[in-house]
């Protein structure tokens, strides 16, 4: 179907590899594992992603039950948490999503993907767990290698504060989120003409959002904003900012503050986010030159949710939460481009060592040798006829990468050894292996 692919074995051995280093760094933090099924009840997504929820997946009545296909990991969490009044949870969760967008393949964009998240849920004090978020995604992308990075931080209230200030009414809140979420693709200006032609903002209302929204740096822009006499006067702009503040203290602490933006043009589409929010973009400089980087894509991004939990609970309870998602796909992307760039050849599978026979009717000793490598738990092959001739034993060594092949003849039987051969460097060594054969 369109906007899905089949994954070929090279693609699989690279997307293997990636999922087990974000794992690693997921539970080196203490996360644990979860999984919820495909299928969800049509209201639970419902009126939780803005203007994504036409791209969910809706399903015919089934058997009285109206059902779609999850959008993303985050409502499917919270609704788990509501469901068996967790109150306190730290966990990962790796699964594929649908959305029912045009594809575009040729720039990553695809109807069935997969997600990589990280949450935590609870009431804990201010910024701590968000802090590690943003660790999280700085130690990925550093073990990855994929390039220069920046995680750009904001927080939703520090945006509701900007639109109250600036004369736009709470009814356009979300409307203006959506739109100024755009600026990392398009120009003000044109952001400007979405505000006021096709969303109804007044032209006077939009200027002062542009000279809010367009700003960027550190604890020295979050000082400025404290001391802005609007900006300051509202009860959400002081509390996002002071927790900012807060943010920049502790992600100082774990050394990664050279790698944080505080950008107000972040805004991030979803409907459910309530507090901080992130986004780590990929960075390349214009030229060697002291010129700003430019961003070259979005891999990981997310934020707090403190509403969401409490939409499927009956009595409403609130579970506070913040999370992160790794673009798992759009990484992939890039590691694929890069290796067919580089002409190198991907290991499709582990294997350590092909049994191989020299000469006819040694089937039994090759049978016999590999069954216990197996039950010795090593990972080993042997060629599928019964008289095959060593070059093409070593050959497909040669092709597949397998390191080592162990090599058993009349001679190695006779002196009740097996000869253990590098397949690159053609070094050999003899090992005392005594094997009861019949010849076949």
């Amino acid at each position: 179907p369109q906007g899905t692919r089949d994954q070929p074995p090279a693609h699989m051995a690279l997307r293997e590899r990636l999922f087990a280093a974000v794992v690693a760094c997921f539970k080196r933090h203490g996360a644990a594992a979860l999984d919820t099924p495909a299928l969800e009840l049509r209201e639970t997504l419902m009126g939780k992603y803005g203007d994504g929820t036409k791209l969910i997946y809706e399903l015919q009545d089934q058997g009285g039950e109206r059902l779609a296909l999850r959008y993303d990991l985050t409502v499917p969490f919270a609704r788990y948490l509501a469901m068996n009044k967790i109150a306190t949870m730290k966990r990962y969760h790796i699964a594929k999503v649908y959305r029912r967008d045009s594809p575009a393949t040729s720039r990553g964009r695809y109807r069935e993907f997969y997600q990589c998240d990280f949450d935590i849920a609870g009431h804990f004090d201010p910024m701590i767990p968000d802090a590690e978020c943003l660790k999280i995604v700085h130690e990925i992308l550093s073990e990855l290698k994929l390039g220069d990075f920046l995680i750009k931080v904001n927080d939703r209230r520090i945006l509701h504060g900007v639109f109250a200030v600036c004369g736009v009414p709470e009814s356009k809140f979300i409307s203006m989120c959506s739109s100024v979420d755009k600026l990392d693709k398009m120009p003000w200006e044109d952001v400007r003409s979405e505000m006021v032609g096709e969303k109804g903002l007044s032209p006077e209302a939009a200027d002062r959002i542009g000279q809010y929204v367009q700003l960027h740096g550190g604890l020295d822009l979050i000082d400025q904003l404290l001391q802005d006499p609007k900006l300051s006067q509202n009860k959400l702009a002081k509390e996002g900012l002071g927790d900012m503040k807060l943010l920049f203290e502790y992600v100082t602490l774990f050394g990664i503050a050279g790698k944080i933006c505080f950008d107000l043009s972040l805004a991030r589409g979803l409907d459910y986010y309530t507090g901080v929010i992130f986004e780590a973009v990929l960075v390349q400089q214009e030229n060697n030159h002291m010129e700003e980087p430019v961003s070259v894509g979005s891999v990981a991004g997310g934020g707090r949710y403190d509403g969401l939990v409490g939409m499927f609970d009956p009595k409403g309870r609130k579970v506070p939460c913040v999370g992160v998602s790794i673009g798992i796909e759009r990484i992939f992307s890039i590691m694929e481009q890069r290796l067919k760039a580089s002409g190198k050849k991907v290991r499709t599978t582990e294997t350590q060592v092909l049994v191989a026979t020299p000469q006819k009717r040694l089937l039994g000793a090759r049978l016999k040798l590999i069954s216990e490598l197996w039950d010795a738990g090593i990972k080993a092959e042997m060629l599928y006829k019964k008289d095959p001739k060593l070059l093409k034993q070593l050959q497909y060594c040669e092709d597949t990468g397998i390191p080592l092949v162990a090599i058993i003849g009349e001679q190695e039987l006779t002196d009740r050894v097996v000869k253990l051969r590098v397949v690159t460097t053609r070094e050999e060594v003899r090992i005392t292996f005594y094997i009861r054969i019949q010849k076949c």
